[in-house]
């Protein structure tokens, strides 16, 4: 339903408008989805005028990752809107674009809200047109200002907000405060403020009557606090986070000038035990009022601070990263207490068991060193307790004790990410307004009970990566409020089947992958109840071949059917879905063309919470790479390696100008590298080996200065090793040419890819001598080769490598993988000295060359060596005695050499080897 009066009708003019609105953004989840016929006042997010029928209220905020809109910008239609008072976009994405002038023509406007909507460049300054305005929040978006006057003509502004705007450069932020007298809350927390900006205004004495609320942290002050505090007679919420208090000389002073306060923000403010004993802080009097107070991120150390105990009107306290130790005294009047990552080593010392009327308590990432039991028989418990929130993550052991069924108010349930261990108690089943719990990443075992199912009010539960086992209750089926079920990384086993599903009409997520033993066993002609925004089967077992219910869900956005066990063609009613952002079909026995693949609806799809991604390798898929992939112009990462595809790459590639991975690897793949593909700027991984492309390396490949990852091994590419590879590939970590029909030198320039780690040019025509700038490869020495790698490398994907005689695949390993090979080519002249340098190798193979003279008698130095073969070349001389101490090598080949070694007596013996 809209939130508009069904007795007006909508003006046509107004009704097109909205519509071409629509039609100008992405809308995943159908969040216009009502925009549709004549009333467009009973549209969703649209007010009218009950008289005129104008519309007033635009409201299309994005609560979460599952609602929002998107677009490249915001349609100039909207400035038809004439009559419009109220609009927000919050939350949703705009790609980065600036915010449209035409907003300043909206002159009836009281309320905008464009936070956290992507937003990027200057504030137009056309908004300080909207005299009308009361509340503006731009916050949280990639803004910036050099001038403030905008604000000046937003004479009846009361809340400003603009959090993470870019003010460093203003002069006149604080212009604001004396300029718009309304004004009554003014947030400007992490805006890169210092001192400067403050200008004339550090000691003024202008009285600011009507601020209420003043965020000023995360800012870059230093020194004094400003004199302009003591000017705010009405001000209850303060925040100073990140400003160094103790260098501030007058905060005592200035916080018992503002008896008004209620709510005060100190987190990471250097406050320490000795600034706080010899404060007027600590005065009771002076903190009367205080019902929030915020004292995080400070080195209080130790002993719960007694003054906190006379502060009769706290309500909230937080204390995380405090490194207190000791145990709490009883608060009877706090609701809400934060105490995560401190010191305690037993669960007793926060008084889980006697804050009778905390509501919300969260003690995560402290490492109890006694498991949580049950309260002690002498303790003084509470004949009933009022906690909605625990949050127990990082920190427990031992088993979960049955007495959590006594907290029967808890809403949201937390004991993520511990040790413990034992089952799940069957009381958990009593705790009837449950909404939120979350037991993952544990070492639960036993079977799910069947009590989870009486949680009628639970809408996310998570029993993920536990050890878990038996079937699945059917119970779970009549959760009808439930929106996400994660159960993967179990032992479960057994059938899920229809039942499981019966009421489960609002579920959105459901993982159950990785359980190797269970089923999921549906009837072909099954139609769910529910619409799935992601589903993860993977390392399940499918039934009935591909799921034909999927053809029902118009909204997935993650799809992971990997090593499922389905095989066959991808079904032709696939192709007419919703392109799906996050595709994994990989590890399966699938076959036929890709033509099927999802690709229906808007091609400018993506994900504005995750990142996009086709992964369908290991299958038997046939016939070439279809040209429709093209059209998701954000996909991140391509993998179809291991595959039967053939044909051309298409050149329409460089439209997946997001790419950052593309593996093509064996595949039967043929022609030349288009020129498209060096377009990509943001590839740092490229995989086409093991398939038969030809001609030479294009020069434009030089132009992908990010490549981490080059393999081209196993083709039949020719000519030279270009030179551009080590002039601008600097940041290669892995270069790998291996098997194909390179010729010529190789190039002294590879030498400047510094952190190079994996070189393999085996099996080419290469001549020449080795270079002896061999030595600067920084990457393989052991004092160089701390490399920090991108965050986003994905640890899955594999490196194929040659040693001891054979191509073993580096998976989760490949980092830790220093390898040279360069055998099989017609190198020459000597082993240069200084590739024994390189500290780090794993592998060294020069065999089958045409290289002369010794052996370096600083071999020794490479302690790493695992595998060494310089067989089928000319060397001679003597075997060097510092070989000894290679502990680690195991592979050792000199086949076919005059090599002088030393027998037992000590006397030199000439031998073939």
């Amino acid at each position: 339903m809209g939130i508009g009066n069904v007795s007006v009708v909508c003006s046509e003019h107004e009704r097109l408008t909205l519509l071409n609105f629509k039609l100008s953004v992405h809308d995943p989840y159908g969040v216009l989805s009502s925009w549709v016929g004549n009333e467009c006042c009973l549209w969703e997010g649209i007010q009218c005028d009950a008289v005129t029928g104008n519309v007033q209220r635009l409201h299309l905020i994005a609560t979460n990752a599952y609602n929002y809109l998107a677009g490249n910008t915001v349609s100039s239609s909207l400035a038809e809107l004439r009559h419009l008072k109220y609009l927000d976009l919050s939350g949703n994405s705009f790609h980065g674009c600036q915010i449209p002038e035409f907003i300043g023509s909206l002159k009836h406007l009281s309320y905008l809200n464009l936070s956290y909507a992507g937003f990027q460049g200057m504030i137009p300054p056309h908004i300080g047109n909207l005299s009308n305005l009361r509340v503006l929040d731009l916050s949280n978006n990639e803004l910036k200002a050099y001038d403030m006057a905008w604000a000046f003509g937003l004479t009846s502004l009361e809340l400003l907000y603009l959090n993470s705007v870019n003010l460093s450069g203003t002069q006149n932020w604080n212009m604001a405060l004396h300029m718009t007298p309304s004004l009554k809350e003014f947030s400007l927390s992490g805006c890169s403020l210092s001192n400067v900006n403050l200008g004339p205004f550090l000691n003024s004495s202008r009285i600011l009557p009507n601020i209420q609320h003043l965020n000023l942290g995360y800012n870059s002050f230093k020194g004094p606090l400003p004199g302009l505090f003591q000017n705010m007679s009405s001000l209850t919420f303060l925040d100073l986070s990140g400003f160094n208090l103790s260098l501030a000389w007058n905060f005592p002073n200035l916080l018992s000038m503002i008896p008004s306060l209620s709510e005060i923000h100190l987190s990471g403010c250097g406050l320490d035990k000795t600034c706080l004993s010899s404060s007027p802080l600590l005065n009771f009097s002076t903190l009367s009022n205080i019902q929030h107070l915020d004292l995080g991120n400070n080195p209080l150390g130790g002993i719960f601070p007694s003054f906190l105990t006379n502060m009769s009107s706290l309500r909230v306290l937080e204390l995380s990263n405090t490194m207190l130790n000791s145990s709490l005294p009883i608060l009877p009047k706090l609701l809400v207490l934060h105490l995560s990552s401190n010191k305690f080593k037993q669960i007793e010392h926060v008084g889980i068991w006697r804050q009778c009327h905390l509501k919300q308590l969260s003690v995560t990432d402290n490492e109890f060193d006694m498991e949580m039991t049950d309260p002690p028989k002498n303790a003084s418990e509470c004949s009933q307790y009022a906690l909605e929130f625990l949050e127990l993550s990082w920190s427990l052991k031992g088993r979960i004790p049955e007495t959590l069924g006594r907290l029967t108010n808890l809403r949201d349930l937390d004991l993520s990410d511990n040790g413990v261990t034992g089952t799940i108690p069957e009381s958990l089943g009593r705790l009837s307004f449950l909404e939120v719990l979350d037991l993952s990443q544990n070492q639960l075992t036993g079977l799910i009970p069947e009590s989870l199912g009486k949680l009628a009010a639970l809408t996310d539960m998570d029993l993920g990566s536990n050890l878990l086992n038996g079937t699945i209750p059917v119970s779970i089926g009549q959760l009808a409020k439930l929106r996400s079920l994660y159960i993967s990384r179990n032992y479960l086993e057994g059938a899920i089947i229809e039942a499981h599903f019966a009421n489960l009409s609002m579920l959105e997520h459901l993982d159950t992958s990785s359980n190797s033993k269970l089923t999921f066993n549906v009837s072909r002609g099954w139609i769910p109840p529910f619409q799935l925004i992601s589903l993860y089967l993977g390392s399940c077992n499918i039934a009935n071949g591909f799921p034909q219910w999927l053809r029902n869900q118009r909204k997935l956005h993650m799809l992971d059917l990997s090593n499922s066990t389905i095989s066959g063609p991808l079904p032709t009613w696939l192709q007419e879905m919703p392109i799906i952002p996050w595709l994994d079909l990989s590890h399966n026995r699938l076959s036929g063309p890709l033509t099927n693949l999802p690709n229906g609806g808007n091609d400018n799809v993506f994900i504005f919470w995750s990142y996009p991604v086709l992964f369908l390798e290991y299958n038997l898929f046939k016939g070439s790479i279809p040209r429709s992939l093209c059209r998701r112009i954000y996909l991140q990462e391509l993998d179809l390696s291991r595959n039967m595809l053939s044909g051309k790459i298409p050149n329409c590639v460089g439209n997946l100008q997001s790419l950052t991975t593309m593996r093509l690897s064996s595949n039967w793949l043929s022609g030349v590298i288009p020129r498209s593909l060096p377009l990509i700027p943001s590839l740092f991984w490229l995989s086409l080996n093991n398939n038969d492309f030809i001609g030479e390396l294009p020069q434009e490949l030089g132009n992908l200065q990010g490549l981490k990852v080059l393999d081209l091994g196993d083709n039949k590419f020719s000519g030279n090793i270009p030179k551009w590879i080590g002039k601008n590939l600097t940041s290669l970590l892995v270069l790998r040419l291996r098997k194909n029909n390179f010729t010529g030198r190789i190039p002294p320039s590879l030498c400047k890819t510094s952190t190079l780690q994996i070189l393999d040019l085996a099996y080419n025509n290469l001549m020449g001598t080795i270079p002896r700038c061999v030595g600067k490869l920084n990457g393989m020495i052991e004092s160089h080769s701390r490399i920090v790698y991108p965050f986003d490398i994905d640890n899955d994907k594999n490196v194929i490598q040659f040693m001891k005689d054979f191509d073993i695949e580096y998976t989760t390993t490949w980092r830790i993988v220093f390898n040279i090979d360069l055998s099989s080519n017609k190198l020459m002249g000597e082993v240069p000295v200084e590739i024994t340098t390189l500290s780090m190798l794993l592998g060294l193979n020069l065999s089958n060359n045409h290289l002369s003279g010794g052996i370096p008698e600083s071999i020794g130095n490479m302690t790493q060596l695992f595998s060494l073969d310089l067989s089928k070349n000319k060397l001679s001389g003597r075997i060097p005695s510092s070989m000894a101490s290679l502990n680690f090598l195991s592979h050792f080949e000199f086949v076919t050499q005059q090599l002088v070694g030393t027998n037992s007596n000590g006397k030199s013996t000439a031998n073939t080897y």
